[in-house]
């Protein structure tokens, strides 16, 4: 095979789900995962699990915060808690397409041209101040984060099994950013920010605790084969008529409010089932109930629903339609 037909080796990763642990043993990880994070996120358990439910949902997550409030530690440190590779990209104004995806360079002494492969070709990435770069290279990561794949020069490249995207971006009102369009936001599973510290915890940090000057003592508690297996155990969690019929009101309550410029999509009341299930998964049951709808349907709301004025705040818009359609 020659090199310019080869798939780039972080691609091929496919490997057979092994049976590491019982069910309930790999379940409890998921708050160990949790745990271990927050060694270096300090305070923000709840962020954290919410990150963590897009991971195991199979989702990709927007960190949208102020700079210096921990978005990229987060990032680097949940991969490391997962086991994953991970690379940070940083998105400005300047960035090309092939800067994300990679480039074919012809060789002189074989004289063919040769892939090769760019950061995107990894487990985790973190995709830094993702509004900063112009809508051509933000478009570049549409096909991986659906499909899971990148096609370079009508040639189909396979990303790792566990792939998936932490995107942070700075609020639109701050010089130099891009909005992000409707159809990328709408592959982000949950947009969450991570809010200041309280006292406490800016006086453990202060104090040298916490940070990402300790990533390095941090150590996997999972693996990729685990996180797979996770992902497939999240998939079975038990989703009852009720909560389906309750999931199917919320996307038809969003459609039917003039105060949405748009409805939530197909694929928001999908990801909405997933999430709760991986938010059930982590506190340990087999079934979702109406509170795990509840606990996502913030963060997946937030980026979906559109204002036409009326509606100034997507969390508003949570409450509104949480408030709308009676639980079961």
């Amino acid at each position: 095979m020659t090199a310019a037909n080869a798939a780039p080796e972080s691609g091929s990763d496919r490997r057979p789900i092994a049976t590491l642990e019982n069910a309930s043993e790999l379940q409890s990880k998921a708050l160990d995962i949790i745990e271990n994070t927050s060694v270096i996120v300090l305070g923000k358990e709840q962020v954290i699990r919410q990150a963590l439910c897009s991971v195991l949902a199979g989702g990709h997550l927007l960190l949208e915060d102020l700079p210096g409030l921990g978005k990229t530690t987060l990032a680097h440190a949940l991969a490391i808690s997962l086991g994953l590779r991970f690379r940070r990209l940083q998105f400005t104004a300047d960035m090309l397409p092939t800067d994300i995806l990679g480039v074919s360079i012809f060789e002189p002494n074989t004289r063919e041209f040769r892939f090769h492969p760019g950061p995107i070709f990894t487990e985790v990435l973190l995709a830094d101040e993702i509004n900063r770069a112009p809508p051509k290279v933000q478009s570049a990561l549409l096909e991986a984060m659906e499909e899971r794949q990148v096609t370079i020069e009508g040639k189909r490249y396979p990303l790792p099994e566990a792939f998936f995207v932490i995107a942070t971006q700075n609020p639109s009102h701050q010089q130099g950013t891009y909005p992000l369009p409707e159809s990328q936001l709408d592959r982000f599973a949950l947009v969450i920010g991570m809010g200041y510290p309280d006292p406490a915890v800016e006086r453990a940090m202060l104090l040298g605790q916490g940070g990402r000057a300790h990533l390095g003592q941090l150590k996997p508690v999972v693996d990729a084969r685990q996180l797979m297996a996770m992902r497939q155990a999240v998939a079975k969690v038990h989703a009852g008529e009720a909560i389906i019929d309750y999931v199917q009101k919320l996307m038809q309550a969003s459609r039917s409010n003039a105060d949405y410029g748009t409805g939530l999509s197909p694929r928001a009341g999908l990801l909405l089932l997933s999430l709760a299930r991986a938010w059930a998964y982590i506190d340990q049951r087999s079934h979702v109930l109406p509170d795990d709808i509840q606990a996502v349907f913030r963060g997946l709301v937030a980026h979906r629903l559109p204002s036409t004025g009326r509606e100034s705040l997507a969390t508003g818009a949570a409450e509104r339609l949480l408030t709308t359609v009676k639980a079961p």
